[in-house]
């Protein structure tokens, strides 16, 4: 199965050489399942595929705001809603979370109540899972066709489900705690408040259930559909 990654950001050049950019995070987490993996990197204006370029889709995570006038939003906008039309399986994380709820007829605000930084717990089916997150935008209104799945009270439309061939989620998944503690020196002094900071890196330690959530993640993507 062939998994096209729409990547609309990228890792901080402090790091990006020890950890890879955000598509290689997704192919680390979502390996040893016999994926085969292209990336067009959106953000860098590439020209987009068709839906039929790949089996799956997955859109990354980014500093950007999917509200924000970039010229390589609208055209990703269409993409979404040609691949939701063609039934091929879709998922987005933070940002893919946001610009999918938003091509679809959502609303994507900057949250007032904040940043939500480093490990955070969720409700989720049921069950508590904690993963790492790092935003400060929301979805605050749901497209047509849209269930939430799982949230907390910071982030109450944190999962959502379209269906059975779109699943997205408000948190990463794909970092782990190296990964946050290199945001925490590298992208929040300036951005983040200070006490937010000091929570994040107290929690660094804490266990949490990314590599399940992305266990969760390639079956959606193996999953049978009828057609």
């Amino acid at each position: 199965m062939k998994i096209g990654i729409l990547q609309t950001g990228h890792a901080p050049d402090a790091i990006i050489g020890e950890t890879g950019d955000y598509d290689q995070l997704f192919e680390r987490l979502l390996g040893g399942h016999g994926f085969d993996f292209e990336t067009w990197a959106v953000v860098d204006n590439v020209p987009l595929p068709g839906p039929e370029a790949a089996d799956g889709w997955l859109i990354t995570g980014s500093r950007h705001g999917a509200y924000e006038d970039h010229p390589w939003i609208p055209p990703l906008e269409a993409l979404i809603r040609r691949i939701r039309a063609s039934g091929r399986p879709m998922i987005g994380v933070c940002f893919g979370h946001q610009i999918i709820a938003q091509a679809l007829g959502g609303k994507v605000e900057k949250f007032s109540g904040g940043w939500a930084v480093g490990r955070q717990v969720y409700d989720y089916g049921g069950r508590r899972v904690a993963v790492n997150a790092w935003h400060q935008d929301q979805v605050t209104r749901l497209p047509e066709g849209a269930k939430i799945l799982g949230g907390n009270a910071f982030a109450p439309h944190a999962i959502l489900g379209y269906g059975d061939t779109i699943w997205t989620c408000q948190p990463h998944p794909e970092f782990d705690s190296d990964f946050i503690a290199g945001l925490l020196k590298h992208r929040a002094p300036g951005n983040v408040p200070q006490p937010l900071i000091d929570e994040a890196t107290a929690r660094l330690p804490e266990p949490t259930d990314r590599l399940e959530v992305g266990e969760e993640m390639a079956r959606f993507f193996l999953q049978e559909r009828v057609a």
